[in-house]
């Protein structure tokens, strides 16, 4: 049984679309200077109408699939931590598996906020570990522009759109993810919350004039939460792997604010290069942040074969969680050759036709097989629809004798309405000569 969990893909995948500071200032009362004094954000990505969680977070598994060569159909589990998903059931995480055509693959959403990606890291590696899969993809995807209160410049400057995933492969030898640390506090609910829309509140006229579907902030709380949280959880994964803080080569900490990134980096006196931000780009993307954020920093060179990484985490709940990773995938990746991405584009494609003529067959399964049971079908319905008509005549009959004065409707010699049952047995009954009233065949 393996005992260790490795990263050996990662991909990313972030909107078109960029809403400026600039552009922000058009829609509420702010300013590009008063948002990037207080959170470090110069811009955002925003989702278009055609885009969804599940899309952006296919597009980023593909990627990290690709970089990892694991074809989809080798994938164990797929977890996708997301606070937007693109229904509250079926889960995002199934239909990212029927897009990648990972038809061994159980899938599943995580909903832990902006910590939910760091949750999906130690549930995926407790699967690997245990035996159950021996390939995993964990994904963090956020469309949080469809939750935000465009009005109320306390969040809808802070938060983007993007996806970004890694894939976690098997192996005897030592190195991957060293310990997870977890943690929550439900007593801080209110902190950071959607009050609208599940159980407890649902959906009304009132609940959507009020805006109660979209994020309500407590910014201070959150922010002390947050710096306090941030240290402590990286120390504690630090001494549960047995790593000393200054063996810590990068920090790679949820891009929430940059004023809680630098207390952190204070509190754990580690200096600015050894804490990775890519804030200003991207926002605060939830659970997608700190996968967005690997894959920036992989790309800039700021990770290397060896190094050890922490992955932190805070967010609604509240809860927090740290991940300690060595990094061994050998960097830089070589590029995917162009045969290969046409190879990965008509796999993709054929995982649609699949589910296309997965989706038929269980419509033709659906109805009953036979001939004959089809046939028993319909003679029910219409069985039952010609009942209906006959009780409505007879009411109509008793409405109208009623109405003339008379004590019982009339008597009509009516034709039937419901015909023989058509016989359905596959022998047929041999015909019978016609009689008279003495028994003789009439001529």
């Amino acid at each position: 049984m393996p005992k260790f969990a490795h990263i050996i893909g990662w991909g990313k995948y972030v909107p078109q679309t960029i809403l400026t500071n600039k552009e922000l200032e058009s829609l509420v009362d702010t300013t590009d200077e008063w948002i990037r004094t207080r959170t470090g954000i110069e811009e955002r990505h925003i989702a278009s109408p055609k885009e969804s969680t599940s899309t952006m977070a296919v597009l980023a598994a593909q990627q990290a699939l690709a970089i990892a060569d694991v074809d989809p159909l080798r994938l164990g589990l797929i977890i996708v931590a997301t606070s937007t998903p693109d229904y509250i059931f079926p889960s995002t995480a199934c239909l990212v598996q029927d897009a990648l055509g990972a038809t061994h693959a159980a899938a599943y959403d995580l909903s832990a906020a902006c910590s939910g990606f760091v949750y999906g890291l130690s549930t995926a590696q407790n699967a690997i570990v245990a035996g159950a899969c021996r390939y995993a993809l964990v994904i963090g995807a956020e469309t949080f522009s469809r939750i935000l209160n465009w009005h109320d410049r306390n969040t809808c400057v802070l938060f983007g759109d993007g996806a970004g995933a890694v894939v976690l492969a098997a192996s005897d030898l030592p190195g991957g993810i060293l310990a997870c640390s977890l943690g929550a506090d439900g007593s801080g609910a209110d902190l950071l919350i959607v009050p609208a829309g599940g159980s407890r509140r649902p959906a009304t006229s009132e609940t959507v004039a009020q805006d109660l579907h979209t994020v309500q902030m407590k910014g201070r709380e959150v922010f002390r939460f947050a710096t306090r949280v941030m240290e402590r959880a990286s120390r504690q994964v630090a001494e549960k792997a047995a790593v000393s803080m200054q063996d810590i080569e990068l920090v790679i900490p949820h891009q929430a604010n940059g004023r809680i990134i630098e207390s952190a980096a204070k509190s754990l006196k580690l200096p600015e290069d050894r804490i990775y931000s890519n804030l200003q780009r991207y926002g605060n993307t939830s659970a997608a942040s700190i996968p967005l954020a690997l894959c920036d920093a992989i790309d800039e060179g700021r990770v290397h074969k060896g190094d050890h990484l922490i992955l932190v985490g805070f967010g609604a709940g509240l809860t927090w969680g740290a991940t300690l990773v060595h990094w061994d995938a050998d960097l830089p990746r070589v590029p995917i050759s162009r045969l290969k991405r046409m190879w990965l584009a008509l796999r993709y494609r054929w995982a649609r036709v699949e589910s296309f003529f997965r989706r038929r067959w269980r419509q033709l399964d659906g109805l009953t097989r036979t001939s004959t049971g089809h046939t028993r079908s319909l003679w029910s319905k219409a069985r039952d629809e010609i009942g209906k008509a006959n009780d409505g005549l007879e009411k109509a009959g008793r409405d109208v004798a009623a109405k003339a004065g008379l004590s019982q409707p009339a008597q009509e010699s009516k034709q039937e309405l419901t015909p023989a049952k058509p016989d359905l047995d596959n022998t047929a009954q041999p015909s019978q000569p016609k009689t008279t009233a003495d028994n003789r065949p009439e001529s």
